[in-house]
């Protein structure tokens, strides 16, 4: 801004600057309250939460209970989330988006409806963990394992190829509508190719192996013996012994190091661009990033914690111990692809 001043009385003048420091007060106030609300006077927070109620539903409970701020919490499979929010586009009513996987996560940055998190948000969380850009941030670690049954398999795998041999014919169970699942396709597409993908699935399919419609039915399968071992994330066999009560008949097991079936992908959160409450939406991501949260995750959830120092979940390696593939989580975001092989070989 350029200011002429032209000669005047003592009056004039300060009537000149009055005008101009009300006038930048002004212009202050309407910048702070439009594009960087203060948390305080947010009042409600709008949340798409891929995350099952049963496990995050106590964490923003606590969080409410804190920060004094009402959600409104909408749960759904992941996926479906992206794609609301997708067709929502800048009228999306969330602020912010919980993914169980970074796959979902990636869509939504793709389509530039994220705005990027500052250094301060997240600090404590490992840079392979968060988006290139800053548009999500990882909040819990999910291992890909096979769960199986030590009864009944005496054979366990060593590589994800191992599966489609004779000795698992009708013994494996996958969720291919599960976004964890698909998420692992994308990565064996971008690593391994789409005609390797394609060929392993037709295998598989020979195989007769066996559909769920998610992780948890694949372990309860195989604590009844209808199956011998499936493709899951790490966390359900804990989950469905703590829901029957008692020990189940299904262990996980890792494969070979640098094999794809370790895949590491998190669960995630990103704030919405349409959003005007960004430092409440970044409160929220800082709880659930911090240091004790992480810990109720690893007790109350059985998830990784990302945080380097943090503990592993009770009889399990730690994170580096995997032996997990190298792989840039960015690169999950291509699951219409996934999606489309999966239906071209008939597996969705």
């Amino acid at each position: 801004m350029h200011l002429q001043i032209k000669k005047q009385g003592r009056a004039g003048l300060i009537a000149i600057v009055t005008a101009l420091v009300a006038g930048l007060a002004a212009t202050t106030l309407t910048s702070c309250s439009s594009s960087s609300d203060q948390a305080s006077e947010v009042t409600e927070l709008t949340i798409y939460s891929g995350r099952s109620e049963e496990f995050i539903a106590p964490f923003f409970a606590q969080w409410e209970a804190e920060s004094g701020i009402k959600l409104n919490i909408r749960y759904g499979d992941s996926a479906e989330l992206a794609a609301q929010i997708l067709e929502e586009g800048s009228n999306s009513p969330a602020d912010l988006f919980l993914s169980q996987d970074a796959g979902s996560l990636g869509a939504v940055a793709m389509a530039e409806l994220f705005t990027s998190l500052p250094e301060g948000v997240a600090s404590d969380i490992p840079a392979e963990y968060i988006d290139s850009d800053r548009r999500w941030v990882g909040i819990t670690g999910r291992a890909r394992v096979f769960a199986y049954n030590p009864n009944s398999l005496k054979v366990l795998p060593t590589s994800i190829t191992d599966l489609t041999q004779s000795v698992y014919k009708g013994k494996l169970g996958i969720a291919p509508t599960n976004a964890s699942f698909q998420a692992f396709v994308t990565a064996l597409i971008e690593n391994k190719g789409e005609t390797f993908a394609q060929k392993w699935l037709e295998d598989l399919k020979a195989n007769d192996v066996k559909i769920y419609p998610k992780n948890g039915a694949i372990v309860e399968a195989i604590d009844k013996n209808e199956i011998s071992i499936g493709l899951v994330n790490h966390y359900y066999t804990w989950e469905i012994s703590e829901a029957l009560g008692r020990p189940i008949n299904a262990k996980n097991g890792f494969f070979a190091p640098g094999d794809l079936g370790n895949l590491i992908n998190v669960s995630g959160a990103g704030v919405l661009a349409s959003s005007k409450k960004y430092a409440a939406s970044q409160d929220l991501i800082n709880f659930l990033t911090s240091t004790s949260t992480q810990a109720e995750f690893v007790t109350k959830t059985h998830e990784y914690s990302l945080i380097s120092s943090a503990a592993a979940p009770e009889d399990l390696p730690q994170l580096l111990e995997i032996g997990a593939p190298s792989i840039d989580l960015d690169v999950l975001k291509n699951i219409k692809a996934t999606q489309d092989l999966l239906v071209k070989v008939g597996l969705l």
